[in-house]
Formats: structure tokens, sequence, C-alpha cells
């Protein structure tokens, strides 16, 4: 997998403009990166606890990659069984992090952690069955080791 540096969050603000670019369908597309669909997801589990995030997230995602000229079909767009494996880890991550500091603090640790690795979902499914048409359809159970 290729290298790709991190981009850091500056403030609280910085991820709340993420999220709710999200939730608004006002983010730039070139400002949906890695580290922002992480510091969405954050913000949403913190944030916004009257969002259903496990029934609701996959459409977030959807309406926003439309709303900016996307598309979501089998080969592009929401992808999810990595939305639902990345919600399951940053719920993770935050059991064990705890929330009790600047969640631009939290969002910029998670970036730095396994979980936060643009490869870790293959840590628990293989590349074959993870990259499947099935699997960005609708969740696949992992095949290689199970999430935390």
């Amino acid at each position: 997998m290729t290298a790709f540096p991190i981009r850091h969050f500056l403030s609280d603000e910085a991820v709340a403009r993420v999220g709710e670019g999200l939730l608004a369908r006002s983010l730039p597309r070139a400002e949906w990166t890695h580290e922002a669909h992480l510091a969405a997801t954050t913000y949403l589990i913190l944030g916004c606890p009257e969002i259903d995030l496990d029934a609701e997230l996959p459409d977030l995602i959807r309406r926003y990659n439309v709303s900016v000229g996307g598309v979501n079909n089998d080969m592009q767009g929401y992808h999810d069984t990595i939305t639902r494996a990345y919600l399951r880890g940053v719920r993770h991550f935050l059991e064990v992090a705890g929330t009790n500091r600047p969640i631009h603090e939290l969002v910029n640790e998670l970036l730095h952690s396994p979980i936060g690795r643009r490869d870790w979902p293959l840590r628990f499914w293989s590349k074959e069955r993870l990259m499947s048409v099935d699997a960005r359809r609708s969740w696949l159970k992992p095949d290689l080791a199970a999430l935390p």
C-alpha cells in the first residue's frame, strides 16, 4: 500500500467543519479524504448521539457522494463493509482512549493508531473479499480475524 502523509486537524472547529460538512453535504469533494472520513465518524459518534450511525451513516455518505458529483455503484463510492468496519474501529478506539480530551486531539491520535491506517481493514479481511462487489454492497464478515 502506498504511504500517504497524515493530514492532522488543528482544532475542534476543523473536525466539526468536516462532520457538519458531511451532514449538510457542503464539504468540498477534495476535502473528503481518509482522514476526513475518520474525523467525521468521530464527530458524529461524540457530537451527534441522536443519529443512529449504524442505520444512517450509509445513506449520509451515499447522499454526500452524489452531492459532490460522485456515484455509488459496484466500482466506486460508498463501500458498506469498509464503512462499518471503521465505524466499529472508531468506537473501539474511543472506548480505549477515552473522550475527555479535545476532539481534534482524539482524531489525530486515532489517525496515528493502527485503526487509523488506510489498510487497517486488511488485518481482518482478505483483499479479494474486502474489494468484492458483495462487500461494497453490504456487510461481509471478516475472513481473516475478528474485529476488536
